[in-house]
């Protein structure tokens, strides 16, 4: 519950009153707003008391109002707080404001080093390779680029103390989560084997002096050395 410094003169503001401000703080955020900014926000403009229960039952409304099927946007909570988005069925549509850049898509190697490090997060880039099996250079700086990963620090136990990796507040609001733990489960992704590429050198086949011989028609015959 919030308070002003001025002291409150009757009721609270109702349901009806507060909604209109409520959405316009919303709409107007550039980023999604939370429920205690929303309230602070609202109790230092009408210098009243505001109840942290009432905006919740705003936000109720609010999202409640914009599923009708007639508005093109709607309330999504997202990235921590409260944001108007586009429906998915004007997605197409507005995305021709921005031109082709936004509608590009990622490559699978982006995409592959993508989905590591958001279930396996945070993660080093020598673990994702280890995943991989191939060099993530390139696509993690892809990924860095267009804002959907961010660097978060460094694995202080490791040797040369690497930098580790998470996704991005962006990628969490594209996707309309508020967290990781929001992305679908994978069934018993801890327990999946990770198989290393063979080194060149123990790729021998195993044979009688390991000589081997491939006939015309494609088949394996064992040879003396």
């Amino acid at each position: 519950m919030v308070f002003s410094n001025r002291k409150v003169n009757g009721d609270c503001m109702d349901i009806e009153q507060l909604m209109p401000h409520v959405e316009a703080l919303i709409f107007a955020s550039e980023r999604p707003i939370t429920q205690i900014e929303i309230t602070e926000m609202i109790a230092q403009s009408m210098e009243q008391m505001v109840e942290t229960e009432r905006i919740s039952t705003c936000i109720d409304a609010i999202h409640e109002k914009y599923e009708a099927a007639y508005y093109p946007f709607q309330l999504k909570e997202t990235g921590g707080g409260f944001q108007f988005l586009t429906k998915k069925a004007f997605h197409k549509t507005v995305l021709q404001l921005n031109g082709d850049k936004h509608i590009k898509k990622l490559s699978a190697a982006a995409m592959e080093t993508l989905s590591i490090i958001a279930y396996k997060q945070p993660i080093t880039k020598s673990e994702i390779e280890f995943i991989r099996g191939v060099s993530a250079d390139y696509s993690i700086q892809k990924l860095l680029e267009k804002e959907l990963i961010v660097i978060a620090g460094r694995n202080e136990e490791m040797v040369g103390k690497p930098l580790i990796y998470t996704t991005s507040k962006n990628f969490m609001d594209y996707l309309g989560i508020n967290s990781p733990a929001d992305l679908p489960q994978l069934k018993d992704i801890s327990n999946i084997d990770i198989v290393l590429p063979t080194e060149g050198a123990k790729a021998q086949p195993e044979g009688e002096n390991g000589a081997f011989l491939v006939s015309e028609d494609g088949t394996l015959h064992t040879s003396a050395a």
